[in-house]
């Protein structure tokens, strides 16, 4: 019993040292809201388009994960017109924007996740329907 309890333990802290390092730089969503008011970073929605319908940032580029990791239908465009600015993606949880920030920092783009929606709704910063 006392070594499943240890192994699940270990599992856990392993998963959760896993998941920081790969979001990598983390920004809070006030900065956030700042860099991008401010012309310095990009913001940018990585969930599906499904979860949109409960709203998005205001200032946010709507640009699922599924296409960064597929044809770049919307990423393309969008790296290229931005090039030069700090890009800062959120998701649901701040998972699967730690993981798009891991794949652009590799690729050269200064990155930075901002974790999850709900995190920039609780600031009370700008929302709006898709």
């Amino acid at each position: 019993m006392v070594k499943t309890v240890l192994l699940i333990v270990a599992v856990v802290v392993a998963v959760l040292v896993l998941k920081r390092l790969l979001a990598g730089p983390s920004i809070g969503a006030a900065e956030a809201g700042e860099r991008v008011a401010s012309g310095a970073a990009v913001l940018v929605d990585v969930r599906e388009p499904g979860e949109w319908a409960s709203g998005v940032a205001a200032p946010a580029l709507l640009l699922p994960l599924s296409d960064l990791r597929g044809s770049r239908t919307l990423w393309g465009p969008a790296l290229e017109a931005n090039r030069g600015k700090e890009l800062i993606l959120y998701c649901a949880s701040g998972t699967r924007s730690g993981l798009a920030a891991a794949q652009l920092r590799r690729e050269g783009f200064p990155v930075r996740n901002a974790g999850s929606f709900g995190g920039w709704r609780a600031a009370g910063l700008p929302v709006r329907q898709p």
